[in-house]
């Protein structure tokens, strides 16, 4: 069962989405608990790769209040649990292609953090406008057709 967490709606409004996968992560100590809470941010996270490793940096998971003194760190780098061969082909698009990797939703899954990351590639401010314009008309088309019956 699924019960996503945090979406991060900022993505899809910046970035043409091209690929997507799922990814595990690490965390420590408090941090599952906190996300389970629901204090958590995707707004500014990236992922980088490094040393064939991905990472997701400026990731916010919020203090758990009854945590003590061993309480997490709020925007440490986190990895990301991928296949090797994954990480190999998004090392690669990102170096030759100028693509980037970004966050999309965190979630919860049979107990486990996951995160859905995408393979995105960013907008022009005419293609941002040109998203908003179809989406208005299509909530005027609906609103004319809900109207009429």
């Amino acid at each position: 069962m699924k019960k996503t967490v945090v979406l991060n709606r900022k993505a899809r409004h910046d970035y043409f989405i091209i690929d997507q996968l799922e990814a595990g992560i690490v965390l420590y100590g408090t941090e599952i608990k906190a996300i389970r809470k629901g204090s958590a941010q995707l707004k500014e996270a990236y992922i980088e790769i490094k040393d064939n490793e991905a990472f997701i940096k400026d990731m916010y998971i919020g203090h758990y209040e009854q945590g003590n003194q061993f309480n997490h760190e709020e925007k440490r780098d986190r990895k990301l649990l991928l296949h090797k061969q994954e990480i190999k082909n998004l090392a690669q698009k990102v170096k030759l292609k100028g693509f980037t990797i970004v966050p999309l939703e965190l979630y919860l899954e049979n107990g486990r953090a996951k995160l859905n990351i995408a393979l995105a590639k960013g907008k022009a401010l005419y293609d941002k406008r040109q998203n908003l314009k179809e989406k208005d008309a299509q909530r005027e088309i609906a609103k004319n057709i809900k109207n009429y019956y």
